[in-house]
């Protein structure tokens, strides 16, 4: 259940940050975990204040803390695993390792934006053999990508860092408002399945195959995956849409020595986060990253009081990004 609580402003201890919330990032995993889906249990008698991803200035910081001061501008990631203290507050305390620089280019929308989706897709972009552990111009040259649902924030994401990374960008959308959301985010080919036939087109843009497909939806999708693979090719699968049982030939992928790999945010170790972050940290200072229209990621804002709203509207499946509004 949520409820709007009045809780204590925490000073910062050692390590930690205080920041003023401008953003707050609703993710599928904020209401996933809401309903119980994913499991984080609440001590008896203790508030837990969801969201994981965010924005805004820096307050205060605790003693330690030597890279970030007070007036700083900030994104949040990952903010509320294992703990009590989300963003979706007017200020929240948090470990400093937690709490990203944000440059003066990069709005604050865009930083409540970049946590759950973007190291999502910065993982599957960088699970294949040989292939680089962090995600900078031109790693991904000559390299193939499906993007499955390509208007959705991860898809987007690995749109944009694909993109950025060098890599041919395919995506698959369902219709044409979609297809273009896909094309701003930066995907040179969309493919619309419910008016083309997905395979055959994929495979006339791509005719040696797709060396990664980033895929949200394994159920419906997993015929498609396997005719348009390529040799050692890799499905990286980051969400169960339409079902979470999936039946496929073995015989045929192991001639192709195909790789299908699961992911899940709360289990990456450490070094995945790092890299991920670094990488981020990296393309927005290049300006490669953005949301909004223009970037292919539309944003839609509620203020706090409405959270569970926002929280249905993310549930309901809504074309974008939903972010709570905390400060002017």
């Amino acid at each position: 259940m949520l409820r709007i609580v009045d809780l204590p402003k925490r000073e910062p201890g050692p390590g930690e940050v205080r920041v003023r919330i401008h953003y707050s990032g609703v993710n599928p995993t904020d209401w996933k975990t809401r309903i119980g889906g994913i499991h984080m249990p609440i001590p008896d008698g203790q508030v837990q204040v969801p969201h994981l991803d965010g924005s805004g200035i820096v307050d205060a910081v605790g003693p330690g803390v030597e890279d970030l001061g007070p007036g700083d501008r900030v994104w949040l990631w990952l903010v509320a695993f294992k703990r009590l203290e989300g963003t979706a507050q007017e200020y929240a305390t948090v470990p400093a390792r937690l709490v990203r620089p944000l440059p003066d280019t990069a709005s604050l929308e865009l930083g409540a934006c970049l946590g759950v989706p973007f190291i999502t897709a910065h993982h599957a972009l960088t699970l294949r053999a040989g292939g680089p552990t962090q995600l900078g111009p031109g790693l991904l040259d000559g390299v193939t990508v499906l993007v499955a649902g390509g208007a959705g924030a991860v898809g987007n994401a690995a749109i944009q860092l694909a993109t950025w990374a060098g890599a041919n960008v395919i995506t698959t959308v369902s219709s044409e408002p979609k297809a273009r959301l896909a094309r701003a985010a930066g995907a040179r080919m969309v493919v619309n399945y419910r008016t083309q036939h997905a395979a055959a087109e994929i495979r006339r843009l791509a005719p040696d195959g797709l060396d990664i497909v980033v895929e949200v939806s394994p159920s419906t999708n997993v015929g498609l995956d396997l005719a348009v693979l390529a040799p050692h090719g890799l499905v990286v699968v980051y969400a169960n849409n339409n079902g979470d049982e999936v039946t496929m030939p073995v015989r045929s992928q192991m001639t192709q020595s195909v790789t299908w790999h699961f992911v899940l945010l709360y289990k990456m170790t450490d070094v995945v986060h790092d890299n991920a972050v670094a990488s981020i940290d990296r393309a927005l200072a290049a300006g490669a990253i953005g949301v909004g229209e223009d970037s292919g990621l539309r944003l839609h804002h509620y203020p706090l009081e409405r959270i569970a709203d926002a929280h249905q509207a993310v549930e309901s499946g809504i074309v974008g990004k939903v972010l709570l509004q905390m400060s002017a």
